[in-house]
């Protein structure tokens, strides 16, 4: 899986969880909290469904990595390609 399939693949959980939310203007590395109306809750249901969706584990103390799009790329592909 590239970076590129990763962002896709977080915007998809982003616009089940905020279908409300315009997502076709986000900018890669600013920070998804910054751009879109996401409370705590609506990042935790990212990392669930990371879990749920892809058997993603993404531990507390890394939710930080999950701040950007481009973040979430950089952190994901490697968990994405370790599964493959």
């Amino acid at each position: 899986m590239t970076k590129e399939d990763c962002k896709k693949l977080v915007i998809d959980i982003i616009a089940d969880i905020a279908p409300d939310e315009d997502l076709s203007a986000i900018k890669p590395d600013v920070r998804l909290r910054d751009q879109l109306q996401l409370d705590s809750m609506d990042f935790l249901d990212i990392v669930m469904e990371l879990r749920k969706r892809h058997n993603i584990e993404v531990p507390e103390a890394d939710y930080m990595h999950l701040a950007s799009l481009e973040s979430c790329a950089e952190y994901l592909t490697p968990k994405f390609q370790a599964k493959a």
